[in-house]
């Protein structure tokens, strides 16, 4: 497990990127994801400002990208992300049951998808088709 770089034992570097996660998300706190990237601040600042950029309000709204987060993040098993974006998209008014139908859409997603691997199914031309 790598080390935890706490605020009171970060670079400067390290530092600015800390104070601009605290301001963007108007928050008192860094995540232990944050402060276990800072082992390599270049890895921390281009992931923090993808992050940031990526995740901002566009075509999709903040929930809906929480959501797709939470599915991409089950997928691969990371507990952490799951917990974390789970309680992001909790503060930005997900349910329980909008949880919860989302992880039923996860789970069937999972089991057509390798269903389709294995049984190597072709594409639909109609599929393809630009309309």
């Amino acid at each position: 497990m790598a080390a935890l770089i706490e605020e009171n034992a970060a670079s400067a570097e390290v530092l600015a990127v800390y104070e601009d996660i605290k301001a963007t998300r108007k928050t008192d706190w860094v995540n232990n994801f944050w402060k276990a990237l800072a082992n390599h601040p270049p890895t921390l600042k281009r992931i923090w400002e993808t992050i940031k950029q990526v995740m901002a309000p566009g075509a999709l709204d903040p929930l809906t990208k929480e959501l797709v987060y939470i599915a991409v993040s089950v997928t691969n098993n990371c507990n952490y992300c799951i917990a974390s974006h789970t309680a992001s998209a909790r503060a930005k008014g997900m349910t329980e049951e909008q949880l919860a139908e989302l992880l039923a859409v996860i789970g069937v997603a999972n089991e057509t998808n390798r269903l389709a691997v294995g049984y190597g199914v072709p594409v639909d031309e109609r599929f393809l088709a630009a309309e």
